[in-house]
Formats: C-alpha cells, structure tokens, sequence
C-alpha cells in the first residue's frame, strides 16, 4: 500500500481553514492595513475554532498536533489571503519553546492563552550589530539576589503592540568558565524598563515591526524558560519551526498570488482568446505551481522530522524548506503580476503590495544566503568561510 502524502486527517484540516480564510479573505486584511490595526477579529476567531494551538498539547489547551497542523493552518490561510504572521510566533516559536522547556507554572500561565488567542507572545532575538547570530547576542542578564536584570536592544520584532510578553533571547555568564551563554527570558511588555518603538517600514502588514530597548528589566527568577545551561538547544527548538512556519506563510502568499492570475488567464480575453491559451502566459504560471508544490513537499518532510522529534534532520529540512518557498513565493507573485499587466499594480487586483512583501521571505528569518552557508558547511561538508 502506497503511504499517503497527508493523511485523511489533515485534507480535513485543509479543508476547514480554508473555508475560515475565504469568510475573511484579502479585504479584510487589507482593511486591518489601512487602519493600522491588527486582524483581531480573525485572531480570535481562529483561536474559538482551535487553530490557534493546534500544535500545542493537549492538556494545556492544545489540539495536541504538531508543526505538521500548524503549517497547514498558516498556508492555508495566506492562500485565502489572510495569513496570519503572528503564528510563527506565538505558538511556534514561543508556544513550542515552553511546551517543551518549560517549567509547569509556565506551561500553566501561558499555553492555555497561547492556545485560544487570549495571550500573545512575541519573540525577541535580532539585534542591531548581531542579527540573528546568537554567538554575538549583546543583551544580557545578570542576577541582583533571586532576580534577573535585563539589559540590550533588539530590532525588527514583531508585533509587540498585540503582544503580552516578549520571549527574550539574552545571554548569562557561566559561572564555571565566564563565558557567556545564550538564555531565552519571559518578559511582560509592560515591565519597567521595557520600551518599544515602532520602526517606520516600507512594508504594508496588519503586524508591525519594533526596536525595543530593555533597561534593567528586572524579572523574577522563574522568568527564564527551562535550564539555564541548555539555552542554545531551546533556542534552536524554536528556530526550526520558525523556519518551517514561514515556508507555509510563503508558499500561501504564493499560491494565492497564482490563483489571482490563473483566474485572470481564463477569463481576460485579447484577439477572441483567452490569455492562458497562450504558453508565454500558460507555461510560467505552471512552472510557478510546480515551483510551490516542490517546497510544499519540503516543507512537510521538515514538520515531519521536527514532529518525530529528529531536531538534526529537521534544521537541514527546515532551512531547504525556507529557502525553497522564499524563491518559489517570489517567483510566483512576480508571474502573477506580470500575467495581470497593468492590471497588476492597481489597488483592485491587490497583488502589487505583495512584490514587497515576497520579499521578505527570502530576508527572514534567516537570508538565503545563510541558508546556502548552512547547506555548504552542515551538508556538503565543505569548510566554513566565515
């Protein structure tokens, strides 16, 4: 017997999203931007309906799945032109990282709310002068008696104004050796000495991007998620579904993209004949699906290995994974406009803010370029350059 891609399960899954996504659709998103809110109404919605934290345990107000649900969740929804960017947050990134390291009261304060929506975390880890690269985080925490105080900076976090705690990447001194470490800290966004501002962006979205800046934060000793000694291991815990996450949200906004256009092809006619008659239209948009479907595939092998609880075989899935939708997302919202024409800048087709915001698929969370260094050195087993 053949095993089935995805099982009966899942399709179902699908199913059920998408019908969610098509209530709200691409105006509503694009109505929460032009009133600079947040997709609240849709938030919640999904949080009723148990999408949220499908990938959350069960005993704590989760569906009980794993990345595999979730990611079918967030495509889903950018397919129907609503995703949701929040969810490679809070529940991937912040959601998981406690569900697995953290300690019972933790797990108890945060993932019920996680689950349904009512609690929002962001994750704090890029920084100024280190990006993303955990060995050269500045921020840092120091104890003051049974206390932590948190000091750095980060940039480009997302929504910060929805969230109600930050999950903070910093760094401790080993007592042992002196030697810094990474840590990851739960941090109210209304503690003293946090401070948010938002970063003025090119890019259109309903979720905004912020510099914080943390002065003395100080937090409770129960603050820090899970052994001190084992931050790098939680934090890449959390950066594979990250990863995996926003191949869906790519492969979404791109199969939405070619279905605008192929919808066009059909029925825009030139000379008594459809556009998509013609294979300078016909042939890119097929290549273009052919392109998500081949990330798609990469991306369920990475959920698959991260849900079976393979962390190595998951980080080379999950970095193929990105980088294979980032350039197929691109790539079809390109084609998508270029079908439409002139068309495909106007405000009523509403595909030309999504050139932008393709974009940002082949940025982050990692640059496809780090992604190749990742293949070359961890795959390919060739020396590092840098």
């Amino acid at each position: 017997m053949t095993p089935q891609i995805e099982i009966d399960e899942h399709r179902a899954l699908r199913a059920a999203v998408a019908t969610l996504g098509a209530k709200y659709g691409r105006t509503y998103i694009t109505r929460t931007i032009a009133e600079g809110r947040p997709p609240t109404e849709l938030w919640q919605e999904a949080g009723k309906l148990g999408y949220l934290g499908v990938n959350l345990p069960e005993e704590h107000g989760g569906g009980g799945g794993g990345i595999t649900e979730l990611s079918i969740v967030l495509e889903e929804l950018g397919a129907a032109g609503s995703p949701l960017l929040m969810l490679v947050v809070s529940p991937a990134i912040c959601g998981t990282v406690i569900a697995r390291f953290g300690t019972e009261h933790q797990k108890q304060t945060w993932l019920p709310g996680l689950a349904d929506g009512s609690l929002l975390m962001a994750f704090g880890i890029t920084e100024p002068d280190a990006g993303s690269n955990s060995h050269r985080i500045t921020t840092t925490a120091r104890r003051d008696g049974a206390d932590w105080l948190l000091t750095g900076r980060k940039v480009f976090i997302s929504g910060v104004d929805m969230a109600d705690a930050v999950l903070i990447v910093g760094r401790t001194e080993d007592a042992r050796t002196g030697r810094l470490k990474p840590c990851l800290f739960i941090v109210p966004t209304d503690a003293e000495g946090f401070h948010r501002r938002p970063i003025d962006m090119e890019l259109n979205t309903a979720e905004k991007q912020f510099e914080l800046t943390l002065d003395d934060v100080r937090l409770p000793a129960d603050a820090l998620v899970g052994d001190g000694d084992a931050g790098l291991l939680q934090l890449f815990a959390g950066l594979n579904p990250e990863r995996i996450m926003t191949a869906a949200f790519a492969i979404g906004m791109g199969r939405y993209a070619l279905s605008r256009a192929i919808e066009y092809a059909r029925d825009r006619t030139v000379w008594k004949t459809p556009i998509g008659a013609h294979q300078a239209i016909a042939h890119p948009l097929a290549q273009a699906h052919i392109d998500l479907e081949l990330a798609r595939l990469m991306m369920q092998k990475a959920a698959h290995l991260y849900d079976a609880g393979d962390d190595v075989g998951a980080g080379e899935a999950a970095n193929m994974a990105k980088y294979a939708a980032g350039e197929a997302c691109v790539r079809a919202v390109d084609q998508a406009v270029h079908t439409l024409g002139g068309n495909g800048l106007t405000r009523e087709f509403g595909l030309a803010s999504l050139i932008t915001a393709a974009r940002v698929a082949r940025i982050a969370p990692v640059s496809r370029e780090m992604i190749l260094n990742y293949v070359s050195h961890q795959t390919l087993g060739l020396p590092k350059s840098y």
